[in-house]
């Protein structure tokens, strides 16, 4: 009786102690992981840099660069907000309304109650004439604002004027002689 109890409780430890060196080893991969981590706040140093330079760009007139700098900016760190937001304000000056507004988009996935892309991707969607849409980010960007806030003021202005020229010439104007129909 004696050797059948020790076997027994030889057995249960042997089945409880495989569990828990399993479970020892999750919590001990896990906790790494975790700890080798940035927090989502945190971006590269390489890419502020980078975004830096390419608002120089931007503030001179070359569009292009300030392009090429901002996909680099990302590319080092793809949580850079603040460059989203800027590729969407290039995009959008050089008369790429969809591709600005997809820039914004990415920058909302990343922070929903930003400001700045809330009113670029409204002015992007003004410049589309998608001004319902826009409407609705300007009563977005008032319900985040307790007072009124310059960027309620600019996009409510841009939605005010409507869509420009140019955006309405370009959705809807005349086919090329060589577009198929």
């Amino acid at each position: 009786m004696l050797a059948t109890a020790a076997r027994s409780y030889v057995e249960t430890i042997m089945r409880i102690s495989s569990l828990a060196a399993a479970a020892a080893l999750v919590f001990a991969c896990a906790s790494s992981a975790l700890y080798g981590q940035r927090a989502d706040n945190q971006v590269d140093a390489r890419s502020l840099a980078l975004l830096a330079s390419a608002r120089a760009a931007q503030a001179a007139g070359n569009l292009s660069v300030a392009t090429d700098t901002l996909e680099t900016a990302l590319a080092v760190d793809p949580r850079n907000r603040a460059a989203l937001v800027t590729l969407g304000q290039v995009a959008l000056a050089r008369g790429f309304s969809g591709q600005a507004i997809r820039y914004y988009r990415e920058a909302l996935l990343l922070e929903p109650n930003d400001l700045a892309a809330l009113k670029g991707q409204g002015e992007a969607l003004v410049a589309k004439g998608a001004i319902e849409r826009a409407r609705q980010n300007l009563a977005k960007i008032r319900k985040l604002c307790a007072k009124e806030c310059q960027e309620g003021t600019a996009l409510a202005a841009a939605i005010a004027r409507g869509p420009s020229v140019v955006a309405a010439t370009t959705t809807n104007g005349p086919k090329s002689a060589g577009a198929r129909e």
